[in-house]
């Protein structure tokens, strides 16, 4: 495994942080290969949580730019590619995933390091961290999902006074906002993380991993196409042992316990696969 990034199993959920910290933990090729092969390996061997986090005093400043110097270089860079190779695949591969992504931002997260934030279902911040979205101060725009989750979680006037000045957003601010869902005292920012993520892992994850696809396919489905998929999702819950374990637990008022299996698995069998649909 990469230096770059340090990955630490818990039972049923993986804790995965960004190691870079003398650069406040800002991405290079390494350290995009690295997180991305984790959270595939995660994926892959039926993890039912992922927690992300990084190292040092900050969460990730975004891109390295400690070698795109222009006095360095013969012309200017293809940041196309830079986005299609490298933060365009994390970001479609955390929304993917079909099990809770946690993202505790332990301090800055400036520009794509801040959307990559973003795009993780459940985001705690400690209360010094900032968002920044970076991109004017170069004269870029928004990436790694930035300019699509921004609008959707806070809207149009405070997205584009954010990405158009630059200005840094505080924990608490972007808590009630809407932008993340709570603002943690440092101190407590990992414990509370961890608990949760560890709660998650417990639980159901076909529904979780069905719930997350209905709500991020809300803002471009009709209300008609979202009835058909909450019909559709909610009928391969139903078949599920969790489901069963879910009713009989509440029936007979005791805790539910979870195995995060589809319709048809075996105690041998991974949980990563989405089950099949009849049509």
């Amino acid at each position: 495994m990469s230096a770059t990034i340090i990955s630490v199993t818990h039972c049923n959920w993986v804790e995965i942080t960004l190691n870079r910290p003398e650069r406040l933990n800002s991405f290079n090729e390494e350290m995009h290969m690295a997180l991305r092969a984790e959270l595939a390996r995660a994926r892959d061997n039926g993890v039912r949580a992922v927690l992300l986090t990084g190292s040092g005093r900050g969460f990730c400043a975004g891109q390295d730019l400690g070698n795109r110097d222009p006095a360095k270089m013969d012309g200017p860079p293809d940041l196309g590619h830079t986005i299609s190779t490298f933060y365009n695949p994390l970001i479609r591969l955390i929304r993917s995933l079909e099990f809770p992504v946690i993202c505790a931002v332990n301090g800055v997260a400036a520009g794509a390091g801040a959307n990559i934030a973003l795009a993780c279902d459940i985001v705690l911040a400690a209360k010094s961290a900032r968002f920044i979205q970076s991109f004017a101060k170069v004269g870029l725009v928004p990436d790694a999902g930035g300019s699509w989750s921004l609008p959707r979680l806070i809207g149009e006037a405070r997205a584009k006074a954010l990405t158009l000045t630059a200005a840094p957003l505080d924990a608490t601010t972007a808590a009630d906002w809407g932008l993340i869902w709570k603002a943690v005292a440092d101190d407590d920012l990992m414990a509370e993380a961890r608990a949760l993520t560890a709660k998650l892992a417990d639980g159901p994850t076909v529904g979780f991993a069905l719930t997350k696809e209905l709500i991020q396919a809300a803002a471009a489905n009709t209300l008609d196409a979202q009835l058909d998929l909450e019909a559709r999702n909610q009928k391969i819950c139903g078949e599920t042992p969790d489901y069963a374990e879910g009713v009989s637990a509440f029936l007979q008022k005791r805790p539910a316990s979870f195995t995060g299996k589809s319709s048809g698995q075996n105690a041998g069998q991974n949980t990563d696969k989405k089950p099949e649909t009849a049509e």
